[in-house]
């Protein structure tokens, strides 16, 4: 079994007299800004100057600088952008104020696994992942509760990076539900794996092929809706609370016969199984990581053309129709912050 820590391992008094620099105001980093405020620690700001998250920190009440500034004030700096920006970032505002002594921290270990970033050694590097959006993890928090974490040291210089880390997830909440030690490559490779073959990519096709099958065959666009988006998140939330057989249990016989006689005529299990192995297999020796990579350095094409064709697909457009005309149509939960 893995090793799990709660609350009663982790000191946060390891924070104490330390200043946190929270690098990005979006998602995870006004979360990440806020619970640790809340918790009693020292955080700053880091961000693009003139960026537009750098007004809506300092309305937060907080002390906002540049990267480099931050990088400079902070003794942890935790890189709360996206992926495909953070090695430019880092290579241009944090590197050069990098000093032997401080800790520079991730929630996705994407950059350190293909040594996008390679920091000094005489600083600890570690990881702390939230498994949910950062608007879960701030609700969770304020609720009394947190949002289960992952943490992985990359490199101990310090000798205690492993208590930095495990205090710094306390501070955000995570200890209040659990944390799990893993290393920063089997995050990377398990996180892009689940993301792309089932919870992303797998679903997302999954979805989009039984809603054109029943649309060609004449039903209504929005009953196909209903039937196959609308109702997976109701599915997944049983799954989440008592795993598949509480979700079982609470559908009809009639659904679970159908999932165990069409669930492999629609999904082979061995072809399937063969098609995520080698999606893995990219993910392990780096070619998934070399296409995005190139991606984001020739202007993203493939990449927004896919974006811009999902936006046009009649799921999208019926759904958001549907949407609109439900009496939940004004559920807030998803936060929009941005980087």
């Amino acid at each position: 079994m893995a090793k799990m820590y709660y609350e009663k391992d982790c000191d946060i008094t390891k924070l104490d007299g330390k200043t946190i620099a929270i690098v990005g105001y979006g998602s995870q980093g006004h979360a990440h800004a806020l619970n640790l405020r809340d918790s009693g620690c020292k955080v700053i700001v880091g961000l693009r100057e003139g960026g537009k998250s750098w007004p809506v920190a300092e309305k937060d009440g907080f002390t906002v600088m540049t990267v480099p500034e931050a990088t400079k004030a902070a003794d942890i700096i935790m890189i709360l952008i996206n992926d495909e920006a953070q090695a430019d970032m880092y290579r241009k505002d944090i590197a050069p104020y990098l000093t032997a002594g401080k800790a520079i921290a991730f929630a996705h270990g994407f950059n350190i696994r293909y040594k996008q970033i390679v920091p000094p050694a005489d600083v600890d590097v570690f990881m702390a992942a939230p498994k949910g959006p950062g608007h879960t993890v701030r609700s969770q928090y304020v609720a009394g509760k947190g949002v289960p974490c992952l943490v992985a040291v990359e490199q101990n210089a310090s000798g205690k990076a492993y208590d930095i880390a495990l205090a710094y997830i306390a501070g955000i909440g995570g200890a209040r539900a659990g944390i799990l030690e893993t290393t920063m490559n089997e995050e990377t490779e398990t996180d892009l794996f689940g993301e792309q073959t089932v919870l992303c990519g797998g679903v997302v096709d999954l979805m989009r092929c039984g809603f054109e099958t029943l649309v060609e065959a004449g039903y209504a666009p929005e009953n196909a809706y209903f039937e196959c988006i609308h109702e997976m998140k109701l599915i997944v939330d049983l799954i989440n609370k008592g795993g598949v057989a509480a979700m079982n249990y609470s559908i009809s016989d009639t659904a679970e016969y159908g999932e165990y006689v069409s669930g492999p005529r629609v999904l082979p299990y061995e072809q399937t199984k063969a098609n995520m192995k080698a999606v893995l297999n990219d993910i392990q020796d780096g070619t998934f990581a070399g296409k995005w990579i190139a991606e984001n350095k020739n202007g993203r094409t493939f990449f927004n053309s896919k974006r811009a064709a999902l936006a046009k697909h009649p799921m999208e457009i019926v759904g958001a129709q549907l949407r609109e005309q439900m009496l939940w149509k004004n559920d807030n939960d998803l936060d929009n912050a941005s980087n």
